[in-house]
């Protein structure tokens, strides 16, 4: 048992597989309305003068599009978009109301992140920047709230 537990990794408690299986009933309803709201945030974002590009591959412009629409029937729930600069992006963040400020993306609400300064930040800003992660950008995790008062949200911070 220690053999299997070490190369395994942690064993979950018993509350913890329960917790597991209770949220897996409603896992889909999750997904959908998550992906859903990233859709309409996309689209939203889009069309925003501060905005300079949109990274979600259920939108139309998206390079990738195709090869999405064919492996997925939804896009997911993560949305990055690209602002004139760091500044802006750093202001926008901290003007949010209901996106939170996070790191670990993911969750049932929706989240917020600067990837140059959490998730990237070991990364040289030339290397970042090569690999499209400039100082612009911002990613969200877009959760199951109202997507009116998310995108709102959103509208409000970039103002």
């Amino acid at each position: 048992m220690r053999f299997h537990q070490n190369a395994v990794g942690a064993v979950p408690s018993p509350f913890d597989c329960w917790l597991l299986l209770r949220g897996v009933k409603t896992l889909a309803l999750r997904v959908e309305r998550q992906s859903e709201n990233a859709t309409e945030i996309a689209k939203a974002l889009a069309g925003h003068r501060a905005v300079k590009r949109v990274y979600y591959p259920g939108l139309d412009s998206h390079p990738n599009r195709s090869v999405a629409a064919r492996q997925m029937r939804l896009f997911g729930g993560m949305v990055s978009f690209e602002v004139a600069d760091e500044a802006t992006a750093l202001r926008t963040l901290e003007r949010l109301k209901i996106f939170a400020l996070a790191e670990s993306l993911g969750a049932v609400e929706s989240l917020a992140e600067h990837p140059a300064r959490m998730t990237h930040a070991s990364i040289p800003a030339a290397e970042r920047a090569r690999a499209g992660v400039g100082d612009g950008l911002i990613r969200l995790s877009v959760g199951v709230e109202d997507v009116a008062d998310l995108v709102a949200d959103l509208e409000q911070a970039l103002s």
